[in-house]
């Protein structure tokens, strides 16, 4: 199946995505300063839909991600990716939090490994998981790139909040 590349420029630095046809199947930050894969006449639609919605998320606008993604891993790797989205816009985890979700709790470790081979950034938030004595832990994207989003999920999920709150 051929692979097509789309870039998008965020306020942390170029996100390269990844896909086919189908589906994204990766979603990484591009340690360069310029867009050097732009949209063509073929880029499939579900590159460019995934685009839209990680833009909507860096202007907060978007909490959840719906374009279709595939993980390349292990079983174990697939199971650690499959819960992270149940850390929610706004919160955050430990990784032994992770570990009970998929019904491993000595696989702390191993959790923390998976982690950081999440290929889909953002969208599978492994951003969100943190120690367990609450520290920033590390990130493939850099930890500054973490501390950044956090704090923007956490700015957003109060003025979201707080929106809620007036409007009950």
């Amino acid at each position: 199946m051929k692979r097509f590349n789309i870039d998008y420029k965020s306020p942390i630095g170029i996100i390269e995505i990844e896909g086919n046809e189908t589906a994204i199947n990766g979603i990484n930050f591009a340690e360069r300063e310029e867009i050097v894969h732009v949209p063509q006449q073929n880029t499939p639609p579900v590159l460019l839909e995934c685009a839209k919605q990680i833009h909507e998320y860096f202007i907060g606008e978007r909490h959840e991600f719906s374009f279709p993604y595939v993980f390349k891993g292990t079983d174990f790797q697939q199971a650690v990716w499959h819960a992270l989205p149940s850390v929610g816009y706004g919160e955050t985890a430990s990784y032994k939090d992770i570990a009970m979700i998929i019904n491993n709790e000595k696989a702390v470790r191993a959790v923390g490994s998976a982690n950081g081979k999440n290929n889909i950034s953002i969208v599978v938030p492994c951003h969100r998981i943190i120690g367990a004595n609450g520290s920033l832990t590390g990130y493939g994207g850099g930890m500054w790139r973490k501390e950044w989003l956090l704090q923007h999920e956490q700015s957003h999920y109060l003025k979201c909040n707080v929106k809620k709150a007036a409007h009950s």
